[in-house]
This record gives structure tokens, C-alpha cells and sequence, in this order.
């Protein structure tokens, strides 16, 4: 199980009910959103601050008291200001039954003929009461709490299509599209070899482009260098190693693709802010 993958691939709650909740406070190590991208929809309310989010290539501003939902295989990220969020990570299959007239609509979704529109603002109430009810239900999980949040999540996608929150087509380029599938092709390459030495000769022929083109198409993409995006990942996932196994913070640098100790720690303190060994403690 990867803790940051960009590729986001692993199971959500219970094989019956996939679908889990991530509160996000400034305390949690995963507070900046790295990029990443899974099958599942995400659904994101700000309890607090601001949240500012790219969605592929697109900036989004999300604040307190507002929620935005993510369609399925889209990169994005976030950087929260001052900012306290919960997620919501839900396979949307859940929602099919036996009802055609109901299954036609979320067909619609699963085969990419409705691209739902992303920003919930607070000033609309209706689907922010709605919003908050699948939050709150999934939260504190009294009884019944999976048809209440089956419920809120059916209730939430019939608003959606009833107020026209949605695009019956793509809203991509094709220009666009193909760099946002180079890009995933780059992030799922680090991903698979980030324990090992990477070198932006490698990076760049993932995509069949020149070192100097594909600088400037990474930044363009994700605002970071390659080699300070690289960097970036591997700190991620030395943070999951340091809290969930026994490892040294030795091993941790070494496993995470630093082949020095003083350049992973200058490193971890650079994106984190603090000392590895904070997180021996969490």
C-alpha cells in the first residue's frame, strides 16, 4: 500500500462499502495535497482557510464553507492555507442498482459523457447541506450511517444533473488531454523507481522529449522542477516509512532514494519543515 502514490491504487474502507474519510488538519503529514490521481471520485469540503487547488492545469480556490468534487482519473493537488479539510474518496459504483433510471445517470459519469462541473460555493446551501450530511454521517458512523451516506451521495449526483453542474463533453483540448496523459506516464515512472537513482535523461525519454523541452513542460504542469518534484515524492514517502514501520532514519533515506544523510535530513526539513525524527514521534 503506497502512502502518496500518484497513482492512488489502493482499497477504500470496506470491500462492501468503498469509500474513507481523511481529516486534514496542519498537524497531519499529508497536509499539502501532492499531485496525484486515482479511479475513484473525491469529494473535498474546507472546514477552515482556503484551499487552492490545480485540476488539470486548471486553479480552483476553495474556501471555507465550500466543497469541490473531483472526477475520476484527473491529476490534481492542493496547497490549504491556514486551512483545516476533510475527503471523501468513493468509488461511485456504489451507487448502481437495479433502477434503470437511476443507473443511466450514473452511467453517464462512469463513461465519461458527464464531466461534472468542480466548485460547490458556500452561497449554494441546498447541496452544501447535502455535502455536509455525507461528511458527518461517514464521520461519526451511528447506525445506519451507510444509508445515510448512500443516501446523501445519491442526493448530491441528482443535484448535480438537476442544476447543470456538468458538461455533456469534455472540457479538454486535445492538445491538453495528451499532456496531461504524458504527464501521468512521468509520475507513475517516479513512482515505480523513486528508491532508485533517476536522472532527468531517464525523465525526459518516459515522454520521448528533449531534457530542455520537458523541464519546461513539467514546471508548466506542476509549478516544480522535475528534480525538486522527485525530491518532493521521496520525502512523502520516507514520511510514511518513519510512522508506520521500525525502521532508522538511516534506512528511511536510503530507502527512499537519498544516497546521504545530511542531504535527506537538509531535504526533509526544506518540505517539512522540521527534523525526521518528529515523525518517529506522531
Amino acid at each position: 500500500m503506497h502512502y502518496r502514490s500518484y497513482h492512488e491504487n489502493w482499497p477504500r474502507g470496506a470491500a462492501d462499502f468503498p469509500m474513507k474519510l481523511y481529516h486534514v488538519s496542519e498537524s497531519h503529514p499529508r497536509y499539502v495535497m501532492a499531485l496525484h490521481w486515482h479511479i475513484e471520485f473525491e469529494l473535498i469540503r474546507v472546514l477552515k482557510g482556503s484551499f487552492q487547488m490545480s485540476i488539470n492545469e486548471q486553479e480552483y480556490l476553495v474556501t471555507e464553507g465550500s466543497s469541490i468534487l473531483i472526477n475520476p482519473g484527473v491529476l490534481h493537488a492542493g496547497i490549504p492555507f491556514d486551512c483545516i479539510y476533510e475527503c471523501i474518496v468513493f468509488d461511485i459504483n456504489i451507487l448502481m442498482n437495479k433502477n434503470d433510471s437511476t443507473g443511466k445517470l450514473i452511467r453517464k459519469v462512469t463513461n465519461q459523457e458527464a464531466t461534472f462541473c468542480y466548485t460547490f460555493p458556500k452561497s449554494d446551501e441546498a447541496i452544501q447541506r447535502v455535502v455536509d450530511s455525507i461528511f458527518d454521517s461517514l464521520a461519526y458512523q451511528g447506525d445506519g450511517y451507510q444509508m445515510i451516506t448512500l443516501g446523501g451521495l445519491s442526493q448530491l449526483i441528482g443535484m448535480v444533473f438537476n442544476k447543470k453542474y456538468f458538461n455533456s463533453n469534455t472540457i479538454y483540448s486535445g492538445t491538453q488531454y495528451r499532456r496531461i496523459t504524458q504527464l501521468k506516464v512521468v509520475l507513475e515512472y517516479i513512482d515505480a523507481n523513486y528508491n532508485k537513482q533517476i536522472t532527468l535523461d531517464e525523465l525526459s525519454q518516459c515522454v520521448k522529449m528533449s531534457p530542455k523541452y520537458f523541464c519546461r513542460f513539467f514546471k508548466e504542469l506542476t509549478h516544480r522542477t522535475p528534480m525538486d518534484y522527485l525530491n518532493y515524492y521521496r520525502i512523502e514517502r520516507a514520511c510514511y516509512q518513519l510512522l508506520t514501520s521500525d525502521s532508522s532514519i538511516t534506512e528511511v533515506a536510503f530507502n527512499s532514494g537519498f544516497n546521504d544523510l545530511s542531504y535527506f535530513i537538509k531535504t526533509f526539513k526544506r518540505y517539512k519543515g522540521t527534523t525526521p525524527k518528529r515523525y518517529l514521534k506522531i
